[in-house]
Order: structure tokens, then sequence, then C-alpha cells
């Protein structure tokens, strides 16, 4: 379910987005700085994310996207997360590749380790109305949008 596409963009998104839900269904969507795909699981590290590990003790189901900005488009990947604190045994193995990006500036004692049960891509609209538009027209144009002159 998980290819190599889908790897490219996680390792070249900066931003990834978790979505989560209470028990009563209120939603929650919060960035995510540090995360990886490692050992066939989606990982996130658990910075500053109060709101998402609550949720998530109350529902595992979560929704991850990440877009590359300028190509505008990226994936949304659908899961049940797990939450592994420095005590499980299994902290170790999961959060080397975390810390690994995280470096001493992201100290963390908890990650959310998420196996993906869905996969579908994001793709700006621009990619249905446009279908034979180059990709680095698109790139082009967001620069310009976004004053991106590189």
């Amino acid at each position: 379910m998980i290819n190599d596409d889908i790897i490219a963009y996680i390792e070249k998104s900066i931003l990834c987005w978790l979505a989560t839900a209470s028990a009563d269904g209120i939603p929650n969507v919060s960035p995510k700085e540090i995360f990886c795909w490692s050992e066939g699981y989606f990982l996130i590290a658990n910075i500053a994310s109060p709101g998402s590990m609550k949720n998530i003790k109350q529902n595992n189901k979560v929704c991850i996207s990440f877009i590359d900005i300028l190509e505008q488009k990226g994936y949304q990947l659908k899961g049940e997360a797990e939450l592994i604190d420095s005590k499980n045994e299994q902290f170790q193995k999961f959060s080397t590749p975390l810390k690994n990006i995280a470096g001493e500036k992201y100290p963390f004692h908890s990650l959310i380790k998420i196996e993906i049960n869905s996969a579908k891509p994001i793709l700006a609209p621009s990619y249905l109305l446009y279908p034979d538009m180059p990709v680095s027209d698109k790139i082009n144009a967001a620069k310009k949008q976004y004053v991106l002159n590189t």
C-alpha cells in the first residue's frame, strides 16, 4: 500500500497534518514537524501535542496529510495510532529515526506509531482541470503566487 512515491513525498514534506477526533467526534488537526516512514509505520514525535495525544487515547483512528506545496500534490493516509512512551520497550526502536531528524533541538519522550490502512493522492484542482499542464508550469505558477523566486 505504501509505495516508493508515497515515501518520497513523506521524505520531502516539511510538515504533515495529523487529524484526530475525540470520543465525541470533535475533530482536531495539528501540524507535525518530526515524522517519518520507518519499519512499516508512519511515526510522529510527540513534541507538543496534548490534544492529539488525548484524542488518540479516546479514538485511535487518524488521518495524515502531506503535500509538496509547489507541486500542489501529496497524499492522505488513514490508519490506527498507538501511543508509545519512553517506558515502552518499543520506544528505542521507533524513536531512533525520529531522533535522527529531531536532533537535540526537539527532545521528546513519546511518539505516535500509525499503522496505515488506506492511502490516496491529494491533487490540486488544476490537475483535473488542466491535465496536460506540465508540473513545472504548476511549480512556476505557485512560486509567482507565493512570491518564491528561487
